[in-house]
Order: C-alpha cells, then sequence, then structure tokens
C-alpha cells in the first residue's frame, strides 16, 4: 500500500481539520435559547438547599466578655458603616454586597462577584 492510498494511517498524508472546523457549528437561536437550555439542564438541583450567610464584620473578646452580653448590648466589629459585607454559599465565599432595606426588613445587594482561585 502506497502513502497515497485510501486507509493509510501516516498523518502526513492525511487531510489537515482545524480546531475551528471541529467546533459544533453556530447555531442562530439567539440568547434566549441558550439560557433556557441551561436552566431546564440545571432543573435537577433548584430544589437543593444551600446555607446563605452574610458577615456584617468580625471581633474578637475573651469568653469572661462575651458571658456578660446582654440585650442591647453593642459589639463594635471590624467594619465601617457602608463598606461592603461578605456572601457566603455554604461557608465559601462567593461575593461582597451593601446592607439594604426591603421594605423593613435587611437585606443584601451583590456588588461583587468573587471568582473561584
Amino acid at each position: 500500500m502506497s502513502a497515497s492510498e485510501p486507509g493509510d494511517d501516516d498523518i502526513t498524508t492525511q487531510e489537515s481539520i482545524s480546531f475551528e472546523e471541529m467546533l459544533a457549528p453556530d447555531r442562530d437561536d439567539g440568547p434566549e435559547a441558550h439560557i433556557e437550555r441551561n436552566a431546564a439542564d440545571l432543573e435537577a438541583v433548584f430544589d437543593v438547599p444551600v446555607r446563605i450567610s452574610v458577615v456584617l464584620g468580625r471581633t474578637k473578646m475573651p469568653v469572661s466578655e462575651l458571658l456578660r452580653l446582654d440585650t442591647g448590648t453593642v459589639i463594635e466589629l471590624d467594619r465601617q458603616v457602608g463598606e461592603a459585607v461578605e456572601i457566603f454559599i455554604n461557608e465559601r465565599l462567593v461575593a461582597r454586597g451593601e446592607i439594604v432595606l426591603v421594605e423593613n426588613k435587611l437585606g443584601v445587594t451583590m456588588t461583587e462577584i468573587i471568582k473561584p482561585q
């Protein structure tokens, strides 16, 4: 069998295929179709509970001081008013945000998403 015959395993005689040709063809479904397809793919995890925590600030104190805390006691934290709060999901930092008031309840607006490292 010569190098030009079909079925030859010699890579130098086979037709080269570019990386772009190997990619799936572009479909003109628009961004909404892509989002819907992804949302449907995630439907199985929609009911999985997650624990969300917002850290307003931190402080250290001895146990004796902790035992003296009472209703109305003010605890000084390591953050200033208006400074970003940390948002944790399942004990993992995922975002930072600001405290907002929504219908007489506290809420958090995300201002920065933390990219995983």
